[in-house]
């Protein structure tokens, strides 16, 4: 067996980053962005008003002032003119201000009579003016990598960028096996289950910016198991679950074999998840995951989700950890490196109980994963401990 760090290694080493494609703005939300973009423009594109009230000159401000009005200014609708020192121009929120003022009045400082303003005792010493470029220059990057979120999308937008290069999103064939399988909505016979994984396994793989696709299950026969890899040939990743271990039925790693793959490992000191398997077939990086669904869903967090992110550009990172306080005691750990379900609340790291890796209804309620070391001592309440959120 191997540990897991050295299992992520060889996952890097068997991953590449996809090449680019060109989206639209408005497809380009949640997707990795894969070159720097940059300003076309500067915002806002002249000094603009952040107020409604008045335009003057600054130097002739004091209280009491008076000022002729002589014209309006409004968002999309510029005065034009120049403005003397004892002139004003009506302003409203976002217009430009007219050349001869850099200052803005707020209405509420003023009295108006006809064509008159005066001022009132207050300081105005507050301009109420957007600089040009205040916000952004022409020039200026979003830089790559990120995984773009609303708020980028809205200053792409303000950039005048329609089009953006981002990261294409890894094709990732899953392949459930088992005669023991039937999908979701199916009558199970008497000594069936209803297939769970290949379900949680796609909504984590599109969570994270890849497109899923399940294939149908796979038997427990060469043939079967043959098509399946057939069929999943095109895709960047292709994850197996269940058949990776060393039973009569397990035939996944024997057929990837005899269809090409390189084995890179095979065996994990970790708990849930010993019986993962790896390698190359042709293009494809293929991952064989166990196939007890706590199992396949930990191993989809901890190695899974570091793959696809460095398909994506994101770099070959393992997956983030934090260190929060144990809410309560818990045992000594063994030989491998325990993936615990557990919950991280206000009074800290609570780990469950059962942690069985078929109970799915335990992972369910889990909002991490409590790692602990290999042979990792007994913990008290109040103990360091580290953990990944799910």
């Amino acid at each position: 067996m191997i540990s897991v760090d050295e299992a992520l290694s060889h996952l890097f080493a068997l991953t590449t980053p996809l090449d680019a494609e060109d989206v639209p703005l408005i497809r380009a939300d949640g997707r990795v962005l894969a070159k720097d973009a940059y300003a076309t423009r500067n915002q806002p594109p002249f000094a603009a008003s952040a107020m409604d009230g008045y335009a003057v000159d600054a130097k002739s401000i004091k209280a009491g002032q008076t000022y002729e009005v002589i014209g309006e200014a409004a968002a999309g609708h510029a005065w034009q003119g120049k403005v003397g020192p004892a002139q004003a121009v009506r302003i409203f929120t976002g217009a430009p201000l007219p050349e001869g003022t850099d200052h803005v009045i707020i209405q509420e400082n003023v009295t108006r009579a006809g064509d008159t303003i005066t001022l009132d005792d207050s300081a105005n010493d507050t301009p109420f003016v957007r600089p040009a470029g205040a916000d952004f220059k022409a020039g200026d990057a979003i830089r790559a990598p990120r995984v773009l979120t609303p708020s980028d999308i809205a200053l792409l937008a303000s950039m005048n960028i329609a089009t953006v290069s981002v990261t294409r999103r890894p094709s990732v064939a899953i392949i459930a096996t088992g005669d023991e399988l039937v999908q979701p909505g199916e009558t199970p016979g008497p000594d069936q289950i209803i297939a769970s994984n290949s379900y949680g396994l796609a909504a984590l793989i599109r969570q994270l910016g890849a497109d899923p696709r399940l294939l149908p299950i796979a038997r427990d026969t060469r043939a079967s198991l043959a098509l399946a890899f057939d069929l999943a040939a095109d895709a960047d990743l292709i994850v197996t679950i269940g058949g990776a271990s060393v039973g009569d039925h397990d035939l996944v790693g024997e057929v990837a074999t005899d269809k090409g793959m390189d084995r890179a490992f095979y065996k994990v000191a970790m708990r849930p998840g010993k019986p993962l398997m790896a390698g190359r077939m042709g293009r494809t990086t293929m991952i064989g995951l166990p196939g007890n669904p706590v199992s396949a869903m930990v191993c989809g967090h901890v190695f899974l989700a570091p793959m696809i992110r460095k398909m994506l550009g994101m770099g070959a990172q393992p997956a983030l950890r934090e260190t929060h306080a144990l809410a309560k005691p818990a045992p000594a750990n063994g030989p491998r490196e325990h993936y615990m379900r557990a919950h991280l609340g206000p009074e800290g790291v609570t780990i469950f109980d059962r942690q069985d890796s078929a109970l799915l209804t335990v992972l369910a309620e889990a909002n991490c994963l409590a790692v602990r070391p290999i042979n990792d001592p007994a913990r008290d309440t109040g103990d360091q401990i580290e953990i990944i959120r799910l």
